[in-house]
């Protein structure tokens, strides 16, 4: 039903699969099973220019990259403790510490919550909708998990689309210039324009609108690497870097609208830590998902170099006061007990888990 990136690679590194493509996606591309109906035809190839969001009309962002942490990265190096929405601190709110979490996307029996009610966590991530398609979560529903004591972040992408989602068919009929290429992995979804103007206002804007609608505490926004993975062929003109640092904009204005409108909403983008390395990025955000730090899936030790870059990546963003929300994908008892002893070194919020997301997982013990 639901993408994930189960794996990484190296920002900068060649767009070639990874020697674990083929292994890792053997027992995921089953994940993509629930879908809606296709949306007929290919993307379009017509490119009409968009404005990204915040920049010039065919200009580049005007902020330059730079090669190591920005200064409010590099000069922030504090107990992660001390912020009231890191993991270990209790926030002013009442909730609990948040070190561990749970991950759910799928499959909630009888479409309820009452077994994520139950579960022993104190953040939850789910869908925005309870059927990835329209019947979104009600307000009643996410304040069930709030009595329960958890936080509740809305799951949605920003860099892509399925073609089972609500908007997907008139996005098709009337905008199909922002479809770009069908990711090659996960047959049900494209990339998209996301810098355009249309983007934000009939997809990103209205996601947000309903996440705080009913009552979510943040969002949980995946496909950031939506600029490493899209046809640079589609879109002339641009580069990787261009693209990275058009969805940095993006994700801060993610941020800016969110918070304005609800103090407090959490932004927590998965994957794509490198972007850290660009200006407001790291202010924009609350906190990072991250998946396979340790295990690709399933029960395969993450060792290739993008492996450690992302973990270094990432404990410098626990060092400037994100939380770090880390789930990895295995089966073996070994396995879940050496990512959890990880997770306790490097102080991140973990979960281990199956990777279709569609269960609860037990917490590390």
């Amino acid at each position: 039903m639901h993408r994930m990136s189960l794996f990484r690679r190296a920002h900068g590194a060649p767009l070639a699969v990874v020697a674990v493509t083929t292994l890792v996606m053997v027992g995921a591309l089953a994940y993509c099973g629930r879908g809606g109906g296709s949306g007929g035809g290919s993307p379009a190839s017509a490119i009409r220019p968009g404005s990204p969001l915040g920049l010039s009309h065919e200009g580049s962002p005007s902020v330059a990259p730079s090669p190591s942490p920005s200064a409010a990265q590099s000069s922030v190096d504090a107990d992660p403790a001390r912020s009231p929405r890191s993991a270990g601190s209790r926030s002013s709110t009442g909730h609990p510490p948040i070190t561990s979490w749970v991950y759910q996307l799928q499959d909630y029996p009888d479409g309820r919550l009452d077994a994520l009610a139950r579960a022993p966590y104190p953040l939850a991530v789910i869908d925005l909708a309870r059927d990835a398609r329209s019947d979104f979560f009600r307000a009643n529903e996410i304040d069930q998990l709030h009595r329960s004591g958890k936080r509740v972040l809305a799951y949605f992408e920003i860099g892509s689309i399925e073609d089972f989602r609500p908007e997907y068919p008139r996005l098709w009929q009337d905008d199909g210039d922002l479809i770009l290429n069908r990711w090659p992995d996960w047959p049900e979804e494209y990339f998209v324009r996301y810098w355009d103007e249309r983007w934000w206002d009939k997809v990103v804007r209205p996601r947000i609108d309903q996440a705080i609608k009913a009552g979510f505490d943040g969002a949980y926004l995946d496909t950031p690497l939506a600029y490493e993975e899209l046809d640079l062929a589609l879109v002339p003109g641009r580069d990787r870097d261009w693209l990275a640092q058009a969805m940095v904009r993006l994700i801060e204005r993610i941020s800016e609208y969110a918070k304005a409108r609800q103090p407090g909403f959490w932004v927590v983008p998965q994957n794509s830590p490198e972007l850290r390395h660009y200006p407001g990025y790291t202010a924009a955000i609350d906190g990072i998902g991250m998946e396979e730090l340790f295990y690709l899936a399933t029960d395969v030790p993450c060792r290739e170099d993008f492996c450690a870059e992302n973990l270094e990546n990432v404990r410098a963003l626990r060092r400037a006061g994100k939380l770090v929300l880390a789930v990895d994908y295995a089966r073996r008892a070994e396995n879940i007990r050496h990512a959890c002893a990880r997770y306790a070194a490097e102080r991140f919020a973990g979960y281990v888990t199956t990777v279709d997301l569609d269960r609860i997982s037990p917490p590390c013990p």
